[in-house]
Protein backbone atom coordinates (compact mmCIF):
# COMPACT_ATOMS: atom_id res chain seq x y z
CA UNK A 1 0.00 0.00 0.00
CA UNK A 2 2.95 2.27 0.83
CA UNK A 3 4.54 1.76 -2.83
CA UNK A 4 0.52 2.34 -4.27
CA UNK A 5 0.41 5.70 -2.18
CA UNK A 6 3.97 6.81 -2.98
CA UNK A 7 2.98 6.73 -7.14
CA UNK A 8 -0.02 8.02 -6.71
CA UNK A 9 1.06 10.68 -4.21
CA UNK A 10 3.83 11.86 -6.91
CA UNK A 11 0.80 11.75 -9.88
CA UNK A 12 -1.22 13.86 -7.41
CA UNK A 13 1.53 16.58 -6.83
CA UNK A 14 2.29 16.47 -10.63
CA UNK A 15 -1.35 17.03 -11.07
CA UNK A 16 -1.93 19.99 -8.72
CA UNK A 17 1.52 21.70 -10.36
CA UNK A 18 0.06 21.46 -13.53
CA UNK A 19 3.49 19.13 -15.45
CA UNK A 20 3.42 16.44 -17.10
CA UNK A 21 1.70 13.09 -14.80
CA UNK A 22 4.37 10.56 -16.35
CA UNK A 23 8.21 11.47 -15.44
CA UNK A 24 11.40 9.99 -14.02
CA UNK A 25 13.96 12.14 -12.10
CA UNK A 26 17.27 13.00 -13.25
CA UNK A 27 18.80 14.10 -10.12
CA UNK A 28 21.58 11.33 -9.40
CA UNK A 29 22.22 11.19 -6.08
CA UNK A 30 25.11 8.88 -4.52
CA UNK A 31 28.44 8.78 -2.80
CA UNK A 32 29.14 7.46 0.74
CA UNK A 33 28.17 10.57 2.06
CA UNK A 34 24.55 10.27 1.19
CA UNK A 35 24.37 6.57 1.89
CA UNK A 36 25.81 7.04 5.76
CA UNK A 37 23.04 9.88 6.01
CA UNK A 38 20.30 7.61 4.84
CA UNK A 39 20.95 5.22 7.05
CA UNK A 40 21.33 7.34 10.27
CA UNK A 41 17.97 8.90 9.13
CA UNK A 42 16.77 5.39 8.96
CA UNK A 43 17.69 4.33 11.94
CA UNK A 44 16.83 7.74 13.78
CA UNK A 45 13.61 6.99 12.15
CA UNK A 46 13.08 3.74 13.87
CA UNK A 47 14.20 4.42 17.16
CA UNK A 48 11.63 7.17 16.81
CA UNK A 49 9.06 4.62 16.24
CA UNK A 50 10.12 2.75 18.77
CA UNK A 51 10.22 4.53 21.33
CA UNK A 52 7.63 7.08 21.09
CA UNK A 53 5.09 7.18 23.68
CA UNK A 54 1.56 5.81 23.30
CA UNK A 55 -0.30 7.51 21.17
CA UNK A 56 2.30 9.69 20.06
CA UNK A 57 4.34 8.00 17.30
CA UNK A 58 2.38 9.67 14.14
CA UNK A 59 3.05 13.33 15.40
CA UNK A 60 7.19 12.76 16.03
CA UNK A 61 7.71 10.50 12.82
CA UNK A 62 6.08 13.33 11.33
CA UNK A 63 8.73 15.82 13.06
CA UNK A 64 11.16 13.78 12.31
CA UNK A 65 10.83 13.51 8.78
CA UNK A 66 10.19 17.02 8.29
CA UNK A 67 13.99 17.86 10.77
CA UNK A 68 15.39 14.86 8.52
CA UNK A 69 14.99 16.01 5.38
CA UNK A 70 17.10 19.32 6.48
CA UNK A 71 19.88 17.78 8.30
CA UNK A 72 20.79 14.93 6.42
CA UNK A 73 22.57 15.02 3.18
CA UNK A 74 20.53 12.35 1.69
CA UNK A 75 17.44 14.48 2.48
CA UNK A 76 15.90 11.51 3.97
CA UNK A 77 14.14 9.52 1.57
CA UNK A 78 14.05 6.72 4.99
CA UNK A 79 11.65 4.33 3.20
CA UNK A 80 11.66 2.99 0.26
CA UNK A 81 8.55 3.76 -0.82
CA UNK A 82 9.31 7.49 -0.35
CA UNK A 83 12.30 6.10 -2.80
CA UNK A 84 10.35 5.03 -5.76
CA UNK A 85 7.84 7.94 -5.42
CA UNK A 86 10.82 10.30 -5.72
CA UNK A 87 11.93 8.95 -8.73
CA UNK A 88 9.22 9.16 -10.14
CA UNK A 89 9.43 13.04 -9.84
CA UNK A 90 11.88 15.33 -12.03
CA UNK A 91 11.99 17.99 -9.06
CA UNK A 92 14.55 19.26 -6.73
CA UNK A 93 13.98 16.38 -4.29
CA UNK A 94 13.74 13.48 -6.85
CA UNK A 95 16.22 10.55 -7.17
CA UNK A 96 17.18 9.15 -10.94
CA UNK A 97 16.03 5.49 -10.57
CA UNK A 98 19.83 4.27 -11.01
CA UNK A 99 20.42 5.67 -7.84
CA UNK A 100 17.85 4.24 -5.84
CA UNK A 101 18.68 0.80 -5.25
CA UNK A 102 22.08 2.35 -2.86
CA UNK A 103 19.74 4.15 -0.87
CA UNK A 104 17.56 0.94 -0.37
CA UNK A 105 20.44 -0.81 1.28
CA UNK A 106 21.64 1.93 3.28
CA UNK A 107 17.57 2.06 4.68
CA UNK A 108 17.96 -1.55 5.34
CA UNK A 109 21.50 -1.07 7.33
CA UNK A 110 19.52 1.98 9.04
CA UNK A 111 16.39 0.09 9.74
CA UNK A 112 18.82 -2.83 11.16
CA UNK A 113 20.97 -0.54 13.34
CA UNK A 114 18.04 1.23 14.65
CA UNK A 115 16.22 -1.34 15.71
CA UNK A 116 18.83 -4.09 16.49
CA UNK A 117 20.91 -2.14 18.24
CA UNK A 118 20.37 2.02 18.90
CA UNK A 119 16.99 1.57 19.95
CA UNK A 120 18.01 -1.04 22.83
CA UNK A 121 20.91 1.23 23.83
CA UNK A 122 18.78 3.86 24.79
CA UNK A 123 16.63 2.04 27.01
CA UNK A 124 16.65 3.12 30.82
CA UNK A 125 18.90 0.84 32.52
CA UNK A 126 16.60 -1.05 35.31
Amino acid sequence: MQLAGAVAGAWLAHAMFGVDLLQTSTKLRSGAGRWIAEAVATAGLIVVVLRAPAGRASALVACYIGAAYWFTASTSFANPAAVLGRTLSDSFAGIAPASAPAFVLAQCAGGIAGAGGVARLLEPRR
